[in-house]
């Protein structure tokens, strides 16, 4: 036993090399997604589609951009009803930000502060939810899991993710093309979360 670990400690690649594969996996993942997200609807599949491409990265399998398509028919298939409802749930409370900027109602800056954190609250249960979401499990059951995690038994996880967020607005901002690197970062960043929540 003791052989057989010594000689995949030393078949195994230096730290370096393996993150800057990671690294690089990210990058490419981050165009797919950002190509296959393009309908807008199919976000959330897309994203669950780069998490999954992701963690059969780390988990040393082989997974090219046909597993990515092949996962994101699938995503999209199962999940076109609840990514219509993530929208929905986007475009009230992006309607309810404006109209409390807006000043028509009283108490406008308590408005905004409540639409902002319903904003990001909705955008990371989306997020967490495409990146515990596996094949064959619904959408539903999927959320319901995040749900508990994000709120109860790893906020910080949540946290991490807003965090990702912030850089894919401020990469988006400075130059757009690099909204794509930065959402496979946000991929990873999710996929990490996600197993960071399972420890």
């Amino acid at each position: 036993m003791r052989e057989a670990t010594a000689r995949r400690t030393a078949n195994r690649p230096a730290p370096g090399p393996l993150r800057f594969a990671l690294f690089a996996e990210c990058l490419l993942t981050g165009v797919w997604v950002v190509l296959a997200a393009l309908p807008v609807i199919t976000l959330l599949p897309a994203f669950a589609a780069g998490c999954a491409h992701l963690r059969r990265h780390l988990d040393g399998e082989r997974s090219t951009w046909r597993d990515f398509l092949a996962g994101l028919r699938e995503a999209t298939r199962s999940g076109w009803r609840f990514s219509a409802l993530w929208w929905a749930a986007l475009a009230l409370l992006a309607f309810d930000l404006r109209v409390a900027r807006s000043g028509v109602l009283p108490g406008g800056p308590a408005l905004i502060a409540v639409s902002v954190a319903g904003l990001l609250a909705v955008v990371v249960l989306g997020l967490r939810t495409a990146a515990l979401r596996r094949p064959g499990t619904a959408w539903p059951d999927a959320a319901r899991t995040a749900a508990r995690q994000g709120l109860a038994t790893d906020p910080g996880g949540s946290l991490l993710l807003i965090g990702g967020l912030a850089v894919l607005a401020v990469a988006a901002w400075q130059m757009l093309p690099l909204i794509a690197p930065a959402a496979g970062a946000l991929a990873g960043c999710a996929v990490a979360v996600e197993r960071r929540a399972r420890v």
